[in-house]
Formats: C-alpha cells, structure tokens, sequence
C-alpha cells in the first residue's frame, strides 16, 4: 500500500503546509505501532533512517521530553555528520516531535536547523506516515528542500516500512 511521494492520497505529500514547512506524507502498509518501534528503537532506526547508499552507525534514544536524540549519518566517501537533539513530545504509536535546536539538558544549540512532526494515524491496512519539517526562516527551509528533502524522506519512508515489513 505504499504510495509514491507524488501519489499519497492525502495530497499532502510535498506540498509545503506553511511557508517555512516541508512535508512529506505516506501511507504505509504496516500498523502505526511498528512505525513507533522502527522510529524510537536504536537498532531498529539504524537500517533505514538515511537513503542508502548512506548509513546510521551510531543512534541514542531517551524516549522522554528533553530526553536525547542522537545519530551519526555516514555518507559514501565515509564523512560523518552527528546529528544531537531532543525529544519535545511523545505520544506512543501517534507522534513524535523532535528537534535540533534544543540538546539535552535544555540547553539551546549553537547551529539549529529543524524540529521535525511526525505522526501516525491509523488506517485501513496500516499507517497514514506524515513527516513535516518546520525551519526557523525562508533560507533554512530552502536549503533543506535543497538537500533533497523530499526524495531523501521519501526514500528513507519506504526503507522504513520495508524494514517494518520484515519484522512482521
């Protein structure tokens, strides 16, 4: 049931929900709770959460507000990007929201790029997937669809329910 990123049936998928937003939404053949367990269990994080041929090799999760939420994206030639920030809601099986601009002990990052939305809702045959950026101004936001938001969330959507898929 996975739709493309141009055909999700939300007509959500791309379209920006307000002028310093990306979203990307899916519907993903898999039940919201194996879209929780697969976004807030390192192990299970790890194989999908960047397009290959880059990879996660490093992933920490305290699962609380406030609690860290920290990765380390490898690219092809072997750069590394850590990526730290926290956790501002959990709502199990329904939404996360996580951030970039805050790091643990609330303390306020030096270069602060995105607070990412990401719900779950059920629905017939699995999960309705939306994702939304939100970007502090018009350059973030810019250089974010400029890194290819949209492909590289899409493409990290369907690892993500493939790999859901196989835990079934």
């Amino acid at each position: 049931m996975s739709a493309s990123p141009s055909s999700a049936s939300s007509g959500k998928t791309g379209e920006q929900t307000g002028r310093l937003d990306l979203t990307l939404t899916r519907d993903l053949a898999v039940p919201p709770a194996l879209v929780w367990k697969v976004w807030t269990t390192p192990e299970h994080l790890m194989p999908w959460f960047c397009p290959r041929p880059w990879m996660v090799t490093q992933c920490e999760i305290e699962l609380r507000p406030g609690g860290k939420f920290f990765t380390v994206m490898r690219g092809p030639e072997g750069q590394e990007f850590p990526n730290l920030g926290i956790f501002l809601e959990l709502v199990e099986n329904r939404r996360l929201v996580f951030t970039d601009t805050l790091h643990p002990g609330w303390r306020p990052a030096t270069n602060p790029f995105f607070t990412a939305i990401v719900t779950m809702e059920e629905i017939a045959g699995g999960t309705r997937y939306t994702a939304t950026a939100l970007h502090k101004d018009d350059a973030d936001r810019r250089k974010h669809e400029e890194m290819g938001f949209h492909d590289g969330w899409a493409t990290a959507a369907t690892q993500m329910e493939d790999y859901a898929k196989s835990l079934l």
